[in-house]
């Protein structure tokens, strides 16, 4: 971490992406293999909808008006429709209150601190609770909104979630807490909450009275048990939606990523603060990706077709990492979380790898900081993005065994 606060940190380029610190730390470095292999950016390859483009242009009259900051009705309503479904939830959710569409989940994610750093007041410095690894776009929010980020480091121990025992023993912390970002299925362990983790959460948010910030933008990649989500958790308590909300998007369930359309829901009356707060400073959904995005949400082969593909990609890892580096197959999500502790750690492993055979990943250290311990839970790992076709994936694991054994 930097020793700068807030807006300066991100101003004097204190804090950089993994991506910006992966470019640093090999370049000038000439890859092993002419074939690089890029598995570093969670940038999905499955087929997108055919339909998609289609849709676009039934609604290119939209295009001469400025659109709701809310989105359209018809999107609402395929977004509810879809939660229903998934989580069953009908008769739950309101679309008109309960629902605000973003421009991909990473707009909500970021501007979401805003509101919740202005409704609860703390005596001192508001804190920020951060999975650690975690999505960078969480930490942006953290310095953007001059809080204090508070890590809770997700290991192994831990089920590859934050220890939730030594949260609640916490106490000053908790009472200075504005928001709490967690991912389930966990980037980039693949570790899934369930329901009694979920509740618990919630329960903390709501005793300490701050925002639970649920990102599910991988609930749909899974090779088992579909995961649980926050709504349908919420959703059996008295209190309904107090103090969650949730953030999914159509880039990985729908492999859209270029199409950028995502939503929020839960808290109503957080939800109205967030629209006022992106009414403000934030670009609202083209109308043309909102009339495309409600018929992706609708629509459930291709969804169903992109997790086969992902089942065959573990399968070859299954096959082929089998008692090394601590693999498992994950609940959800499409990363490895490698252990290569053994090979000098994973800054070490990186470069070892990009030098000795042309295989690209991410250290596990740039996607994480040193928790209240100390240790940083990414050090010893590296992450690795299969988003490749199935014969890519298994040339470039095959590469990976032959130099790191």
């Amino acid at each position: 971490m930097s020793d700068f606060n807030g807006l300066e940190a991100l101003a004097k380029g204190a804090i950089l992406s993994p991506f910006s610190r992966l470019a640093r730390l090999l370049e000038g470095v000439p890859p092993g293999d002419e074939k690089v292999i890029e598995m570093t950016v969670g940038d999905p390859n499955e087929a997108m909808p055919e339909f998609v483009v289609d849709r676009m242009a039934e609604a290119k009259r939209t295009l001469a008006t400025y659109p709701k900051i809310w989105g359209s009705d018809d999107l609402r309503g395929a977004i509810a429709a879809w939660l229903e479904r998934r989580y069953g939830l009908k008769g739950k959710v309101d679309p008109a209150r309960e629902i605000l569409p973003t421009n991909g989940s990473r707009e909500g994610l970021f501007y979401a601190a805003i509101p919740a750093v202005g409704r609860k007041r703390v005596n001192g410095r508001p804190v920020i609770l951060l999975v650690n690894p975690y999505y960078h776009s969480y930490l942006g929010s953290v310095y953007a909104t001059n809080c204090e980020p508070y890590f809770l480091n997700a290991t192994e121990e831990t089920g590859h979630l934050p220890d939730l025992d030594a949260l609640e023993k916490e106490t000053e912390i908790l009472t200075r807490t504005v928001a709490f970002y967690l991912c389930s299925p966990a980037n980039p362990q693949g570790a899934a909450a369930d329901a009694a983790y979920i509740r618990r959460a919630l329960d903390l948010a709501r005793r300490y009275d701050f925002m639970l910030f649920f990102d599910e933008c991988y609930s749909e990649i899974y090779t088992g048990e579909p995961p649980t989500g926050g709504l349908e958790v919420a959703a059996t308590t008295p209190e309904g939606f107090r103090n969650i909300v949730v953030f999914n998007s159509l880039s990985k369930r729908s492999n859209l990523p270029g199409l950028r359309s995502g939503f929020v829901a839960g808290d109503r009356e957080f939800l109205a603060s967030l629209a006022e707060v992106r009414n403000l400073i934030a670009p609202q959904m083209p109308g043309v990706i909102q009339h495309a995005s409600a018929a992706v949400w609708s629509e459930e082969q291709h969804v169903a077709n992109i997790r086969e593909a992902y089942r065959k990609k573990f399968d070859i890892c299954d096959e082929l990492l089998q008692g090394r580096y601590g693999y498992r197959r994950p609940a959800g999500g499409f990363f490895l979380w490698l252990d290569v502790s053994q090979f000098g750690g994973g800054v070490e492993a990186t470069v070892t790898l990009w030098k000795r055979c042309g295989v690209k990943v991410v250290p596990g250290a740039y996607l994480a900081q040193p928790g209240p311990n100390g240790i940083n839970p990414g050090d010893g790992r590296i992450r690795v993005a299969l988003v490749h076709d199935p014969a890519t994936i298994r040339e470039a694991l095959q590469r990976i065994v032959s130099v790191l054994s």
